[in-house]
Protein backbone atom coordinates (compact mmCIF):
# COMPACT_ATOMS: atom_id res chain seq x y z
CA UNK A 1 0.00 0.00 0.00
CA UNK A 2 1.35 3.71 -1.05
CA UNK A 3 2.05 5.56 2.03
CA UNK A 4 0.35 8.73 1.82
CA UNK A 5 0.55 11.66 4.39
CA UNK A 6 -0.39 15.51 4.76
CA UNK A 7 0.86 17.71 1.72
CA UNK A 8 4.01 19.72 3.16
CA UNK A 9 3.01 23.49 3.29
CA UNK A 10 5.93 24.59 5.11
CA UNK A 11 10.00 24.33 3.89
CA UNK A 12 12.80 25.21 6.48
CA UNK A 13 16.22 25.20 5.78
CA UNK A 14 18.25 25.37 9.15
CA UNK A 15 21.11 27.43 9.06
CA UNK A 16 23.18 30.91 10.78
CA UNK A 17 22.88 33.82 9.07
CA UNK A 18 25.55 36.13 8.31
CA UNK A 19 28.43 36.06 5.84
CA UNK A 20 30.71 34.51 8.09
CA UNK A 21 28.44 31.42 8.27
CA UNK A 22 27.04 31.53 4.96
CA UNK A 23 29.49 28.25 3.64
CA UNK A 24 29.67 26.24 6.46
CA UNK A 25 28.89 22.79 6.84
CA UNK A 26 25.86 24.02 9.36
CA UNK A 27 24.08 25.67 6.79
CA UNK A 28 23.59 23.10 4.05
CA UNK A 29 19.75 23.45 4.81
CA UNK A 30 19.73 27.16 3.83
CA UNK A 31 21.60 25.92 0.64
CA UNK A 32 18.56 23.84 -0.17
CA UNK A 33 16.37 26.02 0.57
CA UNK A 34 17.90 28.31 -1.94
CA UNK A 35 17.88 26.19 -4.61
CA UNK A 36 14.04 25.08 -3.76
CA UNK A 37 13.13 28.80 -4.04
CA UNK A 38 14.94 29.42 -7.25
CA UNK A 39 13.08 26.19 -8.56
CA UNK A 40 9.43 28.06 -7.64
CA UNK A 41 10.86 31.53 -9.10
CA UNK A 42 10.57 33.18 -5.54
CA UNK A 43 12.75 35.22 -3.79
CA UNK A 44 12.76 35.43 0.19
CA UNK A 45 12.11 38.40 1.64
CA UNK A 46 12.87 39.14 5.61
CA UNK A 47 9.91 39.26 7.41
CA UNK A 48 10.87 40.35 10.97
CA UNK A 49 7.06 38.99 12.28
CA UNK A 50 8.51 35.66 10.92
CA UNK A 51 11.70 36.15 12.80
CA UNK A 52 12.85 34.93 9.30
CA UNK A 53 13.65 35.42 5.70
CA UNK A 54 10.61 33.80 3.97
CA UNK A 55 9.97 32.90 0.18
CA UNK A 56 6.31 32.35 -0.84
CA UNK A 57 4.86 30.18 -3.76
CA UNK A 58 2.12 27.82 -5.44
CA UNK A 59 1.86 23.88 -5.83
CA UNK A 60 -1.57 22.50 -7.14
CA UNK A 61 -2.80 26.28 -6.41
CA UNK A 62 -2.06 25.64 -2.80
CA UNK A 63 0.59 28.27 -1.35
CA UNK A 64 3.89 26.49 -0.22
CA UNK A 65 6.17 28.20 2.46
CA UNK A 66 10.01 28.51 2.65
CA UNK A 67 11.49 29.75 5.42
CA UNK A 68 15.29 30.25 6.77
CA UNK A 69 15.06 32.10 10.14
CA UNK A 70 16.91 34.85 10.99
CA UNK A 71 17.53 33.42 14.45
CA UNK A 72 20.97 31.52 15.24
CA UNK A 73 21.15 27.95 14.70
CA UNK A 74 19.50 27.28 18.73
CA UNK A 75 17.09 29.53 18.19
CA UNK A 76 15.24 28.35 14.99
CA UNK A 77 12.02 27.08 16.55
CA UNK A 78 11.08 30.57 17.32
CA UNK A 79 11.24 31.36 13.50
CA UNK A 80 9.36 28.00 12.66
CA UNK A 81 6.87 28.53 15.35
CA UNK A 82 5.51 31.52 14.20
CA UNK A 83 4.82 31.03 10.67
CA UNK A 84 3.13 27.73 11.76
CA UNK A 85 1.16 29.16 14.22
CA UNK A 86 0.40 32.35 11.86
CA UNK A 87 -0.56 29.87 8.45
CA UNK A 88 -2.09 27.40 10.79
CA UNK A 89 0.15 24.88 9.68
CA UNK A 90 -0.08 21.54 11.53
CA UNK A 91 3.57 20.10 12.65
CA UNK A 92 2.96 16.85 10.54
CA UNK A 93 2.78 19.45 7.51
CA UNK A 94 6.41 20.86 8.09
CA UNK A 95 9.59 20.17 6.51
CA UNK A 96 12.60 20.58 8.29
CA UNK A 97 15.87 20.30 6.42
CA UNK A 98 19.04 20.34 7.70
CA UNK A 99 23.08 19.59 8.04
CA UNK A 100 23.50 15.66 9.49
CA UNK A 101 26.82 14.14 11.09
CA UNK A 102 25.25 10.64 10.94
CA UNK A 103 25.48 10.72 7.10
CA UNK A 104 28.59 10.77 4.64
CA UNK A 105 28.85 13.90 1.71
CA UNK A 106 26.57 12.87 -0.97
CA UNK A 107 24.15 11.02 1.35
CA UNK A 108 20.41 12.39 2.17
CA UNK A 109 17.57 10.83 4.10
CA UNK A 110 13.84 11.33 4.91
CA UNK A 111 12.42 10.97 8.27
CA UNK A 112 9.65 12.00 10.04
CA UNK A 113 9.67 12.44 13.84
CA UNK A 114 12.83 11.12 16.12
CA UNK A 115 15.32 12.57 18.44
CA UNK A 116 17.26 15.45 17.55
CA UNK A 117 20.82 13.74 17.76
CA UNK A 118 22.33 16.52 19.46
CA UNK A 119 21.57 18.89 16.40
CA UNK A 120 20.61 22.64 18.55
CA UNK A 121 18.01 23.29 15.30
CA UNK A 122 16.07 20.68 15.93
CA UNK A 123 16.61 20.67 19.79
CA UNK A 124 14.70 23.99 19.45
CA UNK A 125 12.34 23.27 17.29
CA UNK A 126 11.02 20.21 19.07
CA UNK A 127 10.54 22.72 22.18
CA UNK A 128 8.58 25.18 20.02
CA UNK A 129 6.39 22.69 18.50
CA UNK A 130 6.25 20.83 21.56
CA UNK A 131 6.09 18.27 19.45
CA UNK A 132 9.34 16.07 16.84
CA UNK A 133 6.25 14.89 14.73
CA UNK A 134 7.62 16.76 11.81
CA UNK A 135 9.66 15.75 8.69
CA UNK A 136 13.26 15.93 8.09
CA UNK A 137 15.50 15.85 4.93
CA UNK A 138 18.76 14.81 6.54
CA UNK A 139 21.86 15.86 4.04
CA UNK A 140 25.25 14.48 4.85
CA UNK A 141 27.73 16.51 6.01
CA UNK A 142 29.81 13.87 7.90
CA UNK A 143 31.47 13.53 10.91
CA UNK A 144 34.90 14.38 12.12
CA UNK A 145 35.98 11.04 12.41
CA UNK A 146 34.24 9.57 9.95
CA UNK A 147 36.40 12.33 7.31
CA UNK A 148 39.27 11.41 9.68
CA UNK A 149 39.65 15.19 10.59
CA UNK A 150 40.46 15.80 14.81
CA UNK A 151 38.10 19.44 14.89
CA UNK A 152 35.61 19.17 17.65
CA UNK A 153 32.45 18.54 16.51
CA UNK A 154 31.54 22.64 16.98
CA UNK A 155 34.62 23.43 14.92
CA UNK A 156 33.80 21.07 12.40
CA UNK A 157 29.90 22.54 11.59
CA UNK A 158 31.39 25.90 11.87
CA UNK A 159 33.76 25.50 9.41
CA UNK A 160 33.42 25.26 5.17
CA UNK A 161 33.60 21.58 3.16
CA UNK A 162 36.82 20.60 1.76
CA UNK A 163 35.97 20.84 -2.16
CA UNK A 164 36.12 17.03 -1.88
CA UNK A 165 33.09 17.16 0.26
CA UNK A 166 31.26 19.71 -1.46
CA UNK A 167 31.69 17.51 -5.02
CA UNK A 168 30.16 15.24 -3.30
CA UNK A 169 27.39 17.53 -1.83
CA UNK A 170 26.13 19.99 -4.30
CA UNK A 171 24.59 17.47 -6.46
CA UNK A 172 22.72 16.44 -3.89
CA UNK A 173 20.95 19.73 -3.76
CA UNK A 174 20.38 19.94 -7.06
CA UNK A 175 19.11 16.55 -7.57
CA UNK A 176 16.95 16.51 -4.03
CA UNK A 177 14.65 19.41 -6.17
CA UNK A 178 12.67 16.48 -7.39
CA UNK A 179 12.38 14.98 -4.05
CA UNK A 180 10.03 18.70 -3.17
CA UNK A 181 7.54 17.72 -5.52
CA UNK A 182 6.02 14.14 -4.36
CA UNK A 183 6.37 15.73 -0.38
CA UNK A 184 4.44 18.56 -1.71
CA UNK A 185 1.70 16.02 -2.90
CA UNK A 186 1.95 13.64 0.12
CA UNK A 187 3.51 11.44 -1.82
CA UNK A 188 6.38 9.53 0.65
CA UNK A 189 6.50 6.54 -0.95
CA UNK A 190 7.48 8.50 -4.10
CA UNK A 191 10.14 10.82 -2.39
CA UNK A 192 12.03 7.57 -0.95
CA UNK A 193 12.34 6.54 -4.48
CA UNK A 194 13.51 9.27 -5.41
CA UNK A 195 16.00 9.68 -2.70
CA UNK A 196 17.21 6.04 -3.46
CA UNK A 197 17.91 7.08 -7.08
CA UNK A 198 20.25 10.15 -5.84
CA UNK A 199 22.43 8.34 -3.36
CA UNK A 200 22.58 4.84 -6.42
CA UNK A 201 23.42 8.05 -8.53
CA UNK A 202 25.82 9.81 -6.27
CA UNK A 203 27.50 6.79 -4.63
Amino acid sequence: MAQQASAIRLIVGLGNPGAEYELTRHNAGFWMADHIAQGFNSAFKLESSFFGEIAKARYLGQPVYILKPATFMNRSGQSVQAVAKFFKIAPEEILIIHDEMDLLPGQVKLKKGGGHAGHNGLRDIDKALGTPNYWRLRLGIGHPRSLNLQQPVVQFVLHRPSQTEMNAIEPVLLSCQTVITPLLEGDIDKANRQLASICKKEA
